[in-house]
């Protein structure tokens, strides 16, 4: 999601949506692909946890490049903000556990996503990889909740529990929100920012040489173009479908 303007086209906004939607398919099915061929051992689900460098799959770079070339036309409504909730913010609206789907969360996903910017499907993929939709679900390395936030990270962005699925999701969509507007609205960056910390990505110009936060950027974008292809009406915001 590079910050970026969509450029004018003679066409319908059916068509640039249909079109947009068969590159996303082909570029993630690329990087799906270079995934299977890369070493990819299972995903620590934390937000600022590291990973040793285990070296880059060109194949992999290849399609990130892909990827994150059809963000050079979107346009970012992400912002870092202010370091409490919106005053129009409620918590306490939690949902019960319901495991990989994660339907009773949606409304606070779309809700929180519009409040950034942020494209719902990712948003929804990002917690689907992080915590599976477990509302209680904790990491060896202290992440809590839906979105696996550290407590010094969910302190800093103003959320009290981490643990309650409505302060989760809006603290995950504020930081992701914050990756976006650091790294120049670039979706891979700023997921891969989520998962290794953003001085890792500073460090290496980009998603950086970790099979783990390779393989986390691949299954958050797959998430997110499964939940496209099973909400086709689902409305994303400030992003092309």
């Amino acid at each position: 999601m590079s910050a970026q303007t969509l450029s004018p086209v003679a066409t319908s906004g059916a068509e640039v949506g249909a079109l947009a939607a068969a590159q996303r398919v082909q570029q993630l099915q690329a990087l799906i692909e270079a995934s299977r061929q890369a070493a990819s051992p299972s995903v620590a689900a934390s937000t600022t946890a590291g990973a040793p460098p285990q070296g880059a799959s060109g194949d992999f770079a290849s399609a990130l490049q892909a990827a994150t070339t059809a963000d050079a036309s979107a346009a970012s409504g992400a912002s870092a903000g202010a370091t409490s909730l919106p005053v129009d913010y409620q918590p306490g609206l939690q949902g019960s556990t319901s495991g990989a789907e994660g339907g009773e969360y949606e409304a606070l996903i779309d809700n929180s996503a519009a409040r950034y910017g942020l494209d719902p499907a990712v948003l929804h993929g990002l917690i689907e990889q992080e915590s599976g939709f477990d509302p209680s679900a904790t990491s060896g390395a202290g992440a809590m909740g839906l979105t696996q936030l550290m407590p010094g990270t969910a302190s800093s962005l103003g959320v009290a529990n981490p643990l309650d699925p409505a302060e989760s999701i809006e603290g995950g969509a504020r930081y992701l929100s914050q990756m976006m507007a650091q790294f120049g609205g670039n979706t891979a960056e700023a997921l891969a920012a989520y998962n290794a910390g953003p001085g890792a990505v500073q460090q290496y110009g980009g998603v950086p040489p970790y099979a783990e936060t390779q393989s986390y950027v691949t299954k958050v974008l797959g998430n997110a173009e499964a939940y496209r292809q099973a909400h086709p009406t689902a409305v994303t915001t400030g992003v092309p479908a």
